[in-house]
């Protein structure tokens, strides 16, 4: 009996003391939440997203809190987060800039060349493993649907082995941008007048036979582009925004059709 107390004794004496040892140090650790960001943090959407270039919604709330950041990045919550934000810290509410996420690709399956048939894993990251994907085309839309289903807000679908996304449905939280292994979709303003739909740096004649959408270097863009505002890089068409007037003369004249306007209601 004895030795039986000894060691209940022991046992609850030592669990005394590491309670009063962990109570003490939760106390001298502890570290001070203050109240402002847990407030701020109630505005913010939660996507944790990162699209305001901090790490969650955690890291923007403290950033804010500590001043100096614009209170419009982010993009999930848009204009009513930016609203609240500012209403708290008591500053001006700045102006927000509609985002939507773009598909750099029109590269669907009746555009784009197979190489192989591809029967491993159903994933653009698997897929991109070997060999580069099924399609000829190492720079296109690979067609599984990594970006569909790390998207929240059913935003995204695939259609004849091609992401398309929903502006409507966008809140340009940037995680399809991540989940995409060939770097195809982009945060960009949704106000841009046009967008050249085509990653492919190869030349004219090789991409013509891998994707009848790719861009092929033409140049016709370029020369006929009235602002100027088109050049040929890596054999691909850049638009530069701050030229471009929105004429819509480039989308008319792509021999590919991979520059079309942004028509879609926003």
């Amino acid at each position: 009996m004895d030795a039986i107390f000894i060691a209940v004794f022991s046992v609850t004496s030592i669990g005394i003391v590491c309670a009063v040892v962990l109570s003490m140090a939760s106390k001298i650790m502890a570290v001070k939440v203050d109240e402002r960001v847990a407030q701020i943090l109630e505005c913010l959407p939660g996507v944790n997203c990162g699209a305001c270039g901090y790490p969650g919604c955690s890291g923007y709330a403290a950033a804010l809190n500590s001043g100096g950041v614009k209170t419009n990045l982010c993009s999930p919550g848009g204009r009513e987060v930016t609203a609240k934000i500012s209403a708290l810290l008591g500053v001006e509410a700045e102006s927000v800039v509609r985002k939507i996420a773009r598909v750099s690709c029109r590269g669907d399956k009746s555009a784009q060349q197979n190489k192989m048939k591809y029967m491993g894993i159903q994933s653009c990251a698997a897929a991109k493993q070997l060999f580069g994907g099924e399609g000829a085309c190492a720079f296109g839309c690979l067609g599984y649907g990594d970006c569909q289903s790390v998207c929240h807000y059913n935003a995204i679908c695939i259609e004849d082995n091609l992401a398309r996304i929903n502006p409507k449905l966008c809140i340009s939280c940037g995680l399809c941008v991540k989940a995409c292994p060939n770097n195809l979709i982009s945060i960009e303003n949704a106000d841009l007048p046009v967008s050249v739909l085509c990653k492919n740096i190869e030349k004219g004649a090789i991409t013509r036979k891998k994707c009848s959408k790719g861009c092929i270097a033409c140049g016709k863009c370029v020369r006929e582009c009235p602002s100027a505002a088109i050049t040929l890089e890596d054999y691909l068409a850049r638009i530069d925004y701050e030229k471009c007037t929105g004429c819509g003369h480039c989308a008319e004249v792509c021999v590919a059709k991979c520059i079309q306007l942004r028509q879609d209601p926003f």
